[in-house]
């Protein structure tokens, strides 16, 4: 897969020669700096911007929900009209809403609207709405980057605990090392368009033990991997 912009009437190589396989049921983290091509890449599998080469493929199913960094809520909707905001009638059902409430945390915030929430409470919303969607792959653009240390914590913890629930798939873009070993089975560190390193803890049970031996020396090597330059993009 290619992509190139044009900055200032000069071509910008975002993606180069990028391959890149999903498993249809673990979390795949891209990481890399600012400017490394992560949301361009998240973008194109979602389908709101097409490659200049290359394609993406799918299985059988091809439904994708994303969430982006910032929540993107209907301000005069309350929690539970945002959930199903985009969903057809016959598909909502009082037991599907009560379902993703008790699943993102959202009890006794039904009513409430988005004005009334945490930027933390907010983003457990456009989860909510991601699954009630109901894609059978779901695309993360730093959904947490904008939130607090503790908040941050407790959206990841979630994110896995959902995930255990649903066991839906997840490409989850971030730029947090921590974050990245916190949540992945699988990471790929992409850097000026390309994928230079994969690292696969599927083996690493969660919650996951950033001070253990084990993740401290894949930390030490994913720094390592990692240039202090990248690329727009």
């Amino acid at each position: 897969m290619n992509k190139t912009y044009e900055v200032s009437g000069k071509p910008v190589e975002v993606l180069r020669d990028l391959e890149l396989t999903l498993c249809a049921d673990r979390i795949t983290v891209v990481l890399g700096q600012s400017g490394c091509g992560k949301t361009t890449l998240l973008r194109i599998v979602a389908g709101l911007e097409e490659a200049d080469s290359g394609q993406v493929e799918f299985s059988a199913e091809s439904k994708t929900g994303i969430m982006f960094q910032e929540p993107r809520l209907m301000p005069w909707l309350t929690v539970r009209r945002n959930i199903t905001f985009g969903l057809k009638k016959r598909e909502i059902t009082k037991e599907l809403v009560d379902r993703l409430i008790r699943m993102t945390g959202l009890n006794g915030f039904e009513d409430a609207y988005p004005s009334q929430l945490s930027g933390g409470m907010q983003q457990r919303v456009a989860l909510a709405r991601v699954l009630a969607y109901d894609a059978f792959y779901i695309l993360m653009d730093e959904p947490f980057a904008a939130l607090d240390y503790f908040t941050r914590k407790k959206m990841q913890n979630e994110l896995l605990r959902i995930w255990e629930e649903s066991r839906k798939g997840v490409l989850f873009v971030t730029h947090s090392i921590d974050e990245a070993l916190v949540l992945g089975h699988r990471i790929v560190i992409l850097e000026n368009g390309k994928s230079k390193k994969e690292y696969d803890l599927s083996g690493c049970a969660y919650p996951r033990d950033l001070l253990s031996p084990d993740m401290i020396a894949v930390k030490k090597d994913i720094i390592e991997n990692i240039e202090t330059d990248g690329q727009t993009g």
